[in-house]
Order: C-alpha cells, then sequence, then structure tokens
C-alpha cells in the first residue's frame, strides 16, 4: 500500500471517528510510510445552516496543524460533501469550487505558498461520467476519489477520459 484513505463520512459517522482520532489516524500513517488521503466535508444540515466551510475548514486544521509543511505538501484532500455520497446528488461545480477556494486558502494562511500549490485537493461525492469534465475542469480541483462509479468499467473508463482529456 501507498495510500490510505482516513476520515472518510461512513468512519465519522457510522463509527463515530472524531477529528482527533483522525489527526491520530494521520500521524500514524506518516510514521508507517503511508500517504494520507483526508477525507473533509460537511452534512446536509451543515450546509442548510451556511456552516459548510466552517466545518470543512476545522476538519483540515484538525487533521492537519501543526504537521511540518513538507508532510502537508504529501497529503491528498478529498473534499466529499457527505450530503452528495451515493445519493445521486453532486455539488454544482461552482460549488465545489468554492469549497475547494476556501480549504486551499485555509492552507495557504497556515503554511508557505508551496504547499498551497502543491497539495492535492480531490472532489468525491457522486463523480460520474456525466460530470467529471465539469468538476475536473475547475481550477482548485486537482482530481476526484471516485466511489461507486469504480465498480463500473464503462463509468470508471468514461471519468479517466473525462480527465485525460483535461490533462
Amino acid at each position: 500500500c501507498e495510500y490510505v484513505i482516513i476520515g472518510h463520512s461512513e468512519r465519522r459517522h457510522v463509527f463515530g471517528e472524531t477529528d482527533a482520532f483522525i489527526r491520530e489516524k494521520v500521524e500514524a500513517a506518516i510514521r508507517a510510510g503511508l500517504l494520507p488521503i483526508v477525507c473533509v466535508g460537511e452534512t446536509l444540515a451543515q450546509r442548510q445552516a451556511n456552516d459548510a466551510v466552517r466545518t470543512t475548514c476545522a476538519q483540515v486544521q484538525s487533521a492537519l496543524l501543526g504537521l511540518p509543511a513538507d508532510q502537508v505538501a504529501a497529503i491528498t484532500l478529498a473534499y466529499e460533501p457527505v450530503w452528495a455520497i451515493g445519493t445521486r446528488h453532486t455539488a454544482s461545480p461552482e460549488e465545489a469550487q468554492k469549497m475547494h477556494r476556501a480549504i486551499r486558502g485555509w492552507i495557504q494562511a497556515h503554511y508557505p505558498e508551496y504547499v498551497g500549490r502543491d497539495i492535492r485537493i480531490q472532489y468525491g461525492g457522486s463523480v460520474k461520467p456525466t460530470n467529471a469534465s465539469m468538476l475536473l475542469s475547475q481550477p482548485d480541483i486537482d482530481g476526484a476519489l471516485i466511489g461507486g462509479a469504480a465498480l463500473k468499467v464503462h463509468s470508471f473508463s468514461a471519468i479517466v477520459q473525462a480527465a485525460a482529456a483535461l490533462s
């Protein structure tokens, strides 16, 4: 293994993993030589309360703050709005870009410039062939964390083709 997914919404909400526990897992993964993919994102209730950015950036802060810049630059963040995972609802490209920009802005405010530039921030949350190109063309979206669509060869290959066409 080279990468490990940490903080997925199912782990947070089904198993009760806290931000503090996720931070411990990030540190353990780094010590073990693994590259963390840290999932962050808000619930529908948090979004409806206009608390999406604060909630998501607080998760980023908890997972990263205090880590050295070189370690943070090697981490991948995955913005996965909980309300979009497996629901057939997806953040619009504009909504996803706004959140990715806020996450990158938080990183740029707390780390050297190169960290904000180099860190990968992926979008996950019902990525499918019909929306992959629009999502991946946003300036602060660096890739996608694919869930169910990765289980269907035609869907996954269409997403890969959409990503390849943009590079």
